[in-house]
């Protein structure tokens, strides 16, 4: 059961650095970059998931104060599924279209 744990927190590492690669470069894994609109969006997603993963994995190994079993699945189940909600925005919104800046006139 160990391995499991363990291999979910080296997931949720590698989620964590995505994310926050894609929050300061804008850079998406080639398989998604295709369907994302939003990339800080996908970014924090992203980094929510990961969170969650870690510190699932942190609590199982008793890395992190013990807190209850409430906190832990719910705390838990929140970053997850606001992750979740998070990254199905980004694929979701429509491109932000900016407006050209005119210049006023009488300058």
């Amino acid at each position: 059961m160990a391995w499991v744990v363990g291999a979910n927190a080296l997931l949720g590492v590698l989620a964590i650095a995505l994310g926050t690669v894609t929050l300061r470069t804008g850079w998406v894994l080639p398989t998604a970059r295709r369907h994302v609109t939003r990339p800080r969006l996908h970014g924090v997603g992203v980094l929510f998931i990961g969170a969650s993963l870690l510190l699932q994995s942190l609590l199982y190994f008793e890395i992190l104060p013990s807190v209850s079993w409430e906190v832990r699945f719910y705390g838990g189940n929140t970053l997850l599924l606001g992750g979740m909600l998070l990254l199905l925005l980004g694929y979701v919104l429509p491109l932000r279209r900016t407006e050209p800046r005119t210049r006023p006139s009488g300058l």
